[in-house]
């Protein structure tokens, strides 16, 4: 599929099992919140979109292994897709197996205008601990919190906190790091003490409750830049107000 800069859904949520039913909602949920998305094709070997006919049993038996395959929309010049990996309780925070969802989407003004939605959606429907969208420039530096060295620990650019691995992270509530817009579970919420009336007035400026009881929260007003010096001070603000979030709370 072309390629082109993107805005990233990260969602982390728990394993699926059995006959679950998160996957049809999460993609439908992504739906509803981007007019005119239909996610009914999966991707072939050599990356060629193929039509799902039957996309709910497809899902359904794929849940049935834990999974949640590549999707996408079919169209090579406007590519969205979206997938699910397991991840191992060995490489997850609280040492409990998780399903990290991701989700791309071109950066144009349709997907930010629809981004809160989305990641409310797939994060509602996934039942998520917490997740976060941000366009790919940023998750980039954002990923370089995490990332060792040859030294050994992270040297994150442009002032950023280093965060812990995400193994090394004390429960699964907690969140490995932030973005332009971050969704909390309550339990998430209540992690890293959000929100304190006193403290919190610019992040709820711009926050609002779901509908079960978690939070979309945005940064900045618009997509996260890091090369804006505004937007990178308010990413700092945030790490120093939640020092809960990739784990520097902890010992």
């Amino acid at each position: 599929m072309t390629m082109r800069k993107r805005l990233e859904l990260t969602v982390y949520a728990p394993p699926l099992e059995g006959r679950d039913g998160r996957p049809l909602a999460i993609v439908r949920g992504m739906e509803l919140a981007l007019p005119g998305l239909r996610l009914e094709w999966e991707v072939d070997k050599e990356g060629r979109p193929v039509p799902l006919p039957q996309r709910e049993a497809w899902l359904a038996e794929a849940a049935t292994r834990g999974k949640l395959p590549l999707l996408c929309n079919g169209d090579e010049s406007y590519p969205v897709t979206i997938s699910g990996m397991y991840r191992f309780a060995s490489a997850s925070a609280g040492r409990q197996p998780q399903l990290q969802i991701n989700a791309k989407l071109p950066q144009d003004a349709a997907v930010f205008a629809a981004a809160a939605d989305m990641l409310e959606a797939v994060s509602e429907g996934a039942r998520a601990f917490w997740g976060r969208a941000a366009p790919d420039d940023a998750a980039l530096d954002i990923a370089y919190q995490i990332a060792p060295t040859r030294e050994g620990p992270p040297a994150p650019p442009r002032g950023l906190p280093a965060l812990k691995l995400f193994e090394h992270i004390r429960s699964p509530e907690i969140p490995y790091y932030l973005g332009w817009l971050n969704y909390w579970s309550d339990a998430a919420a209540r992690a890293i003490g959000f929100p304190d009336p006193a403290r919190d007035t610019e992040w709820l400026s711009r926050a609002r409750r779901t509908a079960t009881g978690g939070w979309i929260v945005q940064l900045t007003e618009a997509p996260l830049d890091l090369d804006d010096p505004a937007h990178l001070e308010a990413l700092k603000r945030a790490y120093e107000r939640f020092p809960e979030i990739g784990g520097r709370g902890e010992p």
